[in-house]
């Protein structure tokens, strides 16, 4: 028989094992296609070139995307040929040689790449236009996506796909190469490890894994405290040693221990329901903790990211507040124009004055005694303050008296690693003045300009009006004086407004700094800062969201390709229990239970490593912690909640065939 003729009746006999390795390639191509075509099509591109980092981007995303879909082909072949062991080991019975099957499995992966590659790059050429407008939808751009097949991103994708088809027929030729007959016929077995007995220092490196983990969390949750600023690095080595180092030892030796004591504990007395689940968990854990470990440390990685990005983007609305805390900001003497120009339009808005003068002072006053260490405790700077009679016009119920302050503006990260204490007196100068303030309370309330303090969040001392006046003998000092808030009473008039604004130039603003020079400053509308938040985030928020997506898929459906190859190993043993009496239902409570650890156990874990990550430095990306996180999480709770249900609909279907 030729070669040729041997390839086409092996690949007709092996369709049941085909169809998992080749929907795992369809699905690589699809990713990587729709991807490399989204990036080379003209409207897109058009789109994202604000953010200023859109070549870089998509070229990281683009590599990190390679390095997905190689993992997750690789696993997949690795998985395939193991399920095809005693084939393999029978080619060399009948006296085939190595080479010789070498040869004969390049060819089938030859012509699966093939196939792959055409099925996969249709797919993804109609799905591109799919995620191109959801990431015209994120960056709120209004235009037509046309469907352009791009042959830059055909030759991309086709020298990327032959490169990892000559990785996948190197590491095919490795495995064949290095494995007895023997060992051939038991590959399908190698993933068991027997458990007959738990000696006392599995049980100590067992609960040593947990401990790390706990040591991991509690490390990062003082990531960016002031006492530990000066170890960050070693800080960030600490906790990726002890979470991966924990995750593994408590796959490796917590999980099975667990299962082991719980089955001790019942004498011999196991139901049905133990030995589907308990006793397989238990006795598999020698390689699922290896894989188990990457997927969930790979669970944990992507889910952080994409909540982090995800945290910036839905953060842009607050972040553009904290710069431009209303529709428009006049700053000192400037812009009138602006206000002639609304009314003659019939623009309707509501306005603010704020008077404001300068103190020097030193916030590290109202630190904690414990950050009195930090360099910042002694750093003074300009902070303005606005009389309470102008305060009140926002928040009408605040009430001062005498030396008493209200501390407001203070927001963002600097109020998260920095946070300042009320009840506190501190002392300011303004020249040769000088006064003692006593902070009564701490706002994160914006109410003037990020120009102002320079950057959004900085602090504003609300004083009475009495100290205001004594303190604008020193006016001279400072370069800003007045701040007027427009506020507009309809949204609909944002678009026209926004068209005065640019046309008055009421945004460009001249002043004097402290050093007596004169300097132009550009002040952003609120709509202006919110949309140039949105086009620099837009784009991270996409890549990393699909990235994410990505990472999801592969880790989801590699633990559903194990349980299928499970299920295929266990066959015999659901025949044997259906042939003794056991129902379908019997032995699918059993099932239930396993599906559940073997989905449950690494999402939960990957779901803390994920949370614990973001709780660290969620505000270095945003202002929102709780909605981003839960709808992420959420997201992929329903994922994995979907390939759980696939694995169950993959076993129910064994045992019904078992029989």
């Amino acid at each position: 028989m030729s070669l040729s003729k041997l390839v086409l009746q092996s690949m007709k006999k092996n369709m049941k094992h085909y169809y998992l390795y080749f929907f795992a390639l369809i699905f690589s191509v699809t990713l990587y296609f729709s991807f490399v075509t989204l990036q080379n099509n003209s409207e897109v591109w058009a789109a994202v070139q604000m953010s200023g980092t859109a070549a870089a981007g998509f070229k990281a995303a683009t590599y990190i995307l390679y390095f997905i879909v190689l993992f997750f082909v690789l696993y997949a072949n690795h998985l395939f040929m193991k399920r095809r062991s005693k084939e393999i080991g029978l080619y060399q019975l009948i006296g085939m040689t190595k080479g010789l099957i070498v040869r004969l499995l390049a060819i089938e992966n030859i012509l699966l790449f093939v196939g792959a590659v055409i099925i996969g790059m249709l797919a993804g050429f109609f799905s591109s236009r799919v995620f191109a407008m959801i990431l015209l939808r994120v960056l709120e751009k209004e235009a037509l996506v046309t469907m352009t097949f791009s042959t830059q991103a055909l030759q991309q994708s086709m020298i990327v796909f032959a490169i990892l088809l000559i990785i996948v027929l190197i590491q095919m030729a490795w495995m064949i190469h290095r494995v007895s007959l023997l060992s051939l016929f038991s590959a399908a077995k190698q993933a068991d490890e027997r458990v007959r007995r738990f000696s006392a220092l599995q049980m100590v490196i067992g609960f040593m894994g947990l401990i790390l983990i706990v040591y991991g969390y509690y490390v990062s949750t003082k990531l960016f405290d002031i006492e530990s600023a000066g170890n960050l690095f070693i800080n960030m080595i600490i906790i990726l040693a002890t979470t991966i180092g924990g995750t593994f030892l408590v796959f490796r030796f917590s999980v099975a221990f667990i299962m082991n004591t719980i089955r001790l504990k019942k004498k011999g007395h196991l139901s049905i329901q133990d030995v589907l689940a308990l006793t397989p968990i238990m006795h598999r854990m020698k390689s699922n903790a290896k894989s188990l470990t990457l997927i969930t440390v790979l669970t944990g990685v992507s889910l952080g990211v994409t909540t982090l990005s995800y945290i910036a983007y839905y953060s842009s609305e607050a972040s553009a507040y904290s710069q431009v805390p209303g529709d428009f900001i006049l700053l000192e003497e400037q812009g009138h124009s602006f206000l002639e120009k609304l009314e003659e339009n019939n623009i309707a808005y509501n306005k603010i004055d704020y008077r404001l003068q300068g103190v020097t002072a030193s916030v590290g006053q109202l630190m904690s005694k414990k950050q009195q260490d930090n360099p910042l405790y002694t750093m003074e700077g300009t902070i303005y303050t606005i009389p309470l009679s102008d305060y009140q016009q926002s928040v009408p119920e605040a009430k001062l008296s005498g030396n008493e302050v209200i501390l407001t503006n203070y927001g963002g990260y600097m109020a998260e690693m920095f946070p300042l204490e009320k009840d506190h007196d501190l002392v300011v100068s303004a020249g040769e003045l000088e006064e003692t303030f006593h902070v009564v309370d701490v706002h994160d309330k914006s109410v003037i300009s990020g120009i102002v303090t320079a950057g959004g969040g900085g602090p504003i001392f609300v004083v009475t009006d009495d100290m205001f006046k004594s303190l604008t003998t020193q006016a001279a000092l400072y370069p800003w004086h007045h701040q007027t808030t427009i506020t507009l009473k309809s949204n609909e008039d944002i678009a026209a407004a926004e068209k005065l604004y640019i046309q008055s130039n009421a945004g460009i603003i001249m002043a004097v700094d402290d050093k007596g020079k004169t300097q132009q400053y550009t002040q952003s509308s609120y709509e202006g800062k919110r949309k140039d938040n949105i086009e620099s985030l837009g784009l991270t928020i996409f890549t990393t969201a699909f990235l994410g997506l990505a990472f999801l898929m592969t880790t989801g459906s590699i633990l559903y390709f194990k349980q299928m190859s499970e299920a295929e190993e266990e066959r015999g043993s659901y025949t044997i229990l259906r042939k003794i009496g056991f129902a379908e239902k019997d032995i699918m409570k059993g099932i239930y239970m396993k599906q559940a650890f073997n989905f449950g156990v690494p999402l939960v874990i990957g779901l803390l490593h994920s949370y614990f990550a973001v709780k660290s430095g969620w505000f270095l990306f945003g202002t929102e912690l709780t909605a981003p996180l839960w709808i992420a999480m959420c997201c992929y709770i329903a994922l994995y909640t979907i390939f759980a249900i696939l694995s169950v609909g993959y076993y129910k279907k064994v045992v019904r065939e078992s029989l």
